[in-house]
């Protein structure tokens, strides 16, 4: 066997603040390489949903840790099943995602998840988002992105996502969670949101969903060779 055919599947990791259009772009850019694809946040936000439907308090760090074991998850078009069934649309409300930052903040529940985290790498390769996939869980990733954006440009996306799917929210609402959360994100103990020293940095602020996705693909040849 050789050397090459003993080597992990590739990674590209890609890390941001929230709204910061990390899901979409990993997506995207999976799809074009044909790479899986980790929604990391969305395991978070799992937890996060089934804490909220079971009652489970998000200080409790030892028993929402506890409910990484029995998670059946997958991911299929864009969508996040749980136990079989489409809980996309529930992960993306403003409760959840709240939920789920706050849940993230424990030790216990990062150190559960990085194991099922890392399953996801498999050939022909993985594209996984999320605050720390270039920090903590794929430090050898092939290629690391962090993207960021103005925090008044992120709560205007996130307002057109849900006012599309029939969500009230206000623009001063959701900046006053972006900033929040991004306080939150980046001062934590445990693997605060952060820049790997070796990633690249895209500003999205003022580019489309392709022309930063171009960017991305672009990098990945480069630094591989791939056509």
């Amino acid at each position: 066997m050789t050397a090459a055919s003993d080597a992990p599947a590739p990674v590209i990791a890609i890390d941001g603040p929230a709204a910061s259009g990390k899901g979409t772009i990993a997506y995207e850019v999976a799809q074009a390489l044909d790479f899986h694809y980790l929604d990391s946040g969305s395991l978070y936000r799992l937890i996060a949903l089934r804490a909220i439907e079971r009652g489970i308090a998000l200080d409790d760090g030892a028993t929402l840790a506890g409910l990484t074991g029995d998670l059946e998850v997958s991911f299929a078009n864009g969508r996040a099943m749980l136990d079989g069934r489409d809980v996309a649309d529930a992960l993306r409300t403003e409760a959840v995602s709240a939920a789920a930052s706050r849940i993230a903040v424990h030790a216990e529940v990062r150190s559960a998840l990085i194991d099922r985290q890392r399953a996801f790498r498999r050939p022909p390769g993985l594209v996984a988002e999320g605050r720390d996939m270039g920090t903590v869980v794929f430090p050898d990733a092939g290629l690391k992105l962090f993207l960021t954006a103005s925090a008044e440009q992120r709560a205007a996306r996130r307002h057109k996502q849900l006012i599309a799917k029939g969500i009230s929210v206000t623009i001063d609402g959701l900046l006053r969670d972006i900033r929040e959360r991004d306080a939150r994100d980046s001062t934590r103990a445990a693997a605060p949101l952060a820049a790997a020293p070796d990633a690249v940095i895209l500003d999205t602020t003022d580019l489309s969903i392709a022309e930063v996705t171009a960017a991305v693909l672009a990098h990945y040849r480069e630094r591989t060779g791939a056509r």
